[in-house]
């Protein structure tokens, strides 16, 4: 069935409009990253301490400063390294770094910063890009050198070298860490807008993240969704549902903060908790990839976030408690019938953030597939 969407895209900003069209450029249709984020405040307190070389060198070798996925790729060369190197040897100050201290665990994320850590990890080690690390194009005495052929004068200034750091935390709301994801918002070191699940990942890595990656490569959802996402829009769509699934009865805007805050309390579920919902997507994809093949979700050729998360949930609870076989003839032509229904159309491609949209779709869905 195609039905052209004609949802309305009204330029909130140029930020929101910038995702929805990278997101369309993707094949995926998200009317909610449209929506205004609306006015938000945080307490945060931040501080500043300066770190000698060798200490930010402990740290990282023992895992204390976390690297978000995003920004694993090393890509300095071995002459700006060496630069980097050479600026500390000669005394010179050089950039700080900036971190949020989780308040758990004392682990300090990297916020900004990454490329002169890792530099200064590689040198210590003396490995840069899997090849021995020496200092080139720099200035005599260290041409040539490997941190373990520096003169002991030059190791120990090296040693005790300062990098200044900026830390900061979320004094409150204290149940989710809604301040780190605008920060990442506007502190992008390589020059790259990160997507709201990108920067989801980073902010609330842990064993629902982890499950939500491992969901990302099961078969039949990618038979559904097509291509894996480059900017992590399939991982984010698998958060959608869970949200919806567990929360839609609750859910309030903006749709961010929604999916932000069911990310950072499903990090805390047990794993039993986590096993029966990844058995509930793969259930439910299942079914869908097997009644509707690759028109799942679509309107026309763009996969309808709003179509997906109602769809989804409605099977997933028509599952609930029910033993009997689902009958995928009748559950074909119940969402060939949804997907006539004016008002879940309308729902599903106007103001999809909005609190009465997001629960009149769900409604109608799981009532529509209750029968089959």
């Amino acid at each position: 069935m195609a039905v052209r969407s004609n949802a309305k895209r009204a330029k909130r900003d140029d930020v929101s409009t910038d995702e929805f069209e990278l997101s369309l450029e993707e094949g995926v249709e998200d009317e909610s990253l449209l929506e205004s984020p609306g006015a938000r405040k945080f307490n945060i307190s931040s501080y500043g301490a300066d770190y000698t070389v060798d200490s930010l060198v402990k740290r990282m070798k023992a895992g204390s400063f976390k690297i978000p996925t995003f920004q694993r790729q090393f890509v300095w060369t071995l002459s700006h390294a060496s630069k980097f190197i050479e600026s500390l040897l000669m005394g010179l100050p050089v950039p700080g770094i900036f971190l949020y201290k989780e308040a758990d665990t004392n682990e300090h994320l990297v916020i900004d910063g990454q490329q002169r850590l890792k530099t200064l990890q590689a040198f210590y080690d003396g490995i840069l890009n899997e090849k021995k690390f020496r200092l080139r194009g720099v200035r005599e005495p260290w041409d040539g050198k490997s941190y373990i052929d520096l003169d002991s004068s030059d190791a120990l200034k090296l040693d005790d070298s300062v990098v200044h750091a900026t830390i900061f935390k979320q004094d409150s709301p204290n149940d989710v860490l809604d301040s780190i994801y605008f920060v990442f918002e506007r502190i992008n070191s390589g020059g790259i807008r990160l997507s709201p699940q990108e920067i989801r990942n980073c902010i609330s890595l842990g064993p629902f993240i982890d499950m939500v990656k491992e969901l990302n490569a099961f078969e039949n959802w990618r038979s559904v969704y097509g291509s894996v996402s480059a900017r992590a829009k399939d991982e984010e769509l698998i958060v959608r549902f869970f949200a919806f699934y567990e929360n839609g009865e609750t859910y309030s805007r903006p749709m961010n903060k929604f999916l932000n805050d069911y990310s950072s309390k499903g990090n805390k579920k047990t794993s039993k908790e986590l096993e029966d919902l990844k058995v509930i997507f793969q259930n439910t994809i299942t079914i869908t990839e097997k009644c509707f093949n690759g028109t799942a979700f679509r309107l026309a050729r763009t996969l309808n976030a709003a179509i997906f998360d109602a769809v989804m949930v409605g099977i997933a609870k028509r599952m609930i408690g029910n033993r009997k076989k689902i009958d995928l003839t009748l559950l074909e032509k119940k969402y060939d019938a949804l997907l006539k229904t004016e008002k879940f159309l309308l729902a599903c491609t106007r103001s999809t953030a909005d609190e009465e949209n997001v629960r009149t779709r769900l409604a109608l869905a799981t009532r529509a597939f209750q029968g089959t």
